[in-house]
């Protein structure tokens, strides 16, 4: 058994959480705590009823999400959103909550775990957020070998946009949306993109500028982060863990 207030403190530090500012509010970090006891992490993309459910029917004491509660606007606690809150506090389930941290993390973060599951090694950072880099360039590969290696890692379910070079110089990867990086790849020199999803109108400028853009989902590509953090409490503080996947093909 952990204590909670350890654990979050751990996790704030991990993440750099008080160095990393996020979109207005997401409100990274402990967004509902419980009597204290921690005796199991679970580990989840989205902060839903559904993994809340299911993280309570895994007697997990403490969830660790991605995307949390709290976004701008605020919304009324009424229908599902008292139905999330009501299900924490029933279940005596805390929440933390970590989003850019846990994409732009040098060690724990969605892109760097991306790019190592690619077998790609990370060279340098870029597109900024509020004075810290959010994006990861890798250096290229062939692009079939790059695409087959996308496919085994995500079960084939990627789609496949290559209108640029058969061997790409400068790979950006980008979890989940991708439509901030698309306007930088050009000045940082990159011609291709590894990212969860885009518009459709995203199709066209690929096609114009000369692009190879790979989509493997939102919600697949950001499974990393939280999965290395709910691991490491748990080697650290002796508590086992779990993902609680949600199946989203999105």
């Amino acid at each position: 058994m952990a204590n909670l207030n350890e654990i979050t403190n751990y996790c704030n530090r991990r993440t750099n959480s008080a160095e990393i500012k996020d979109f207005p509010g997401a409100c990274n970090g402990l967004q509902v705590e419980n009597k204290g006891e921690i005796r199991k992490i679970g580990a989840a993309v989205d902060a839903g009823l559904v993994p809340f459910r299911l993280a309570i029917e895994e007697d997990v004491d403490l969830l660790i999400v991605h995307h949390g509660l709290f976004w701008s606007p605020l919304q009324p606690i009424t229908e599902s959103n008292y139905q999330k809150v009501a299900t924490l506090l029933e279940g005596n389930l805390a929440l933390y909550s970590s989003h850019l941290p846990l994409d732009c993390h040098p060690e724990i973060g969605n892109n760097y775990l991306l790019a190592r599951l690619l077998d790609l090694e990370p060279e340098e950072t870029f597109l900024p957020f509020e004075g810290v880099d959010i994006g990861l360039i890798t250096l290229g590969i062939n692009r079939e070998n790059l695409k087959e290696r996308l496919i085994e890692s995500f079960n084939g379910k990627i789609t496949s946009i290559e209108f640029g070079k058969k061997n790409p110089e400068r790979i950006a990867i980008l979890t989940g949306s991708g439509a901030s990086a698309i306007k930088e790849l050009r000045n940082n020199g990159i011609d291709t993109l590894i990212t969860g999803e885009l518009r459709q109108n995203h199709f066209n400028q690929a096609q114009e500028e000369g692009l190879n853009i790979y989509l493997c989902g939102h919600y697949a590509t950001e499974v990393f982060g939280v999965c290395a953090l709910a691991e490491e409490i748990s080697q650290r503080f002796k508590i086992p863990w779990t993902f609680l996947s949600t199946d989203c093909p999105l």
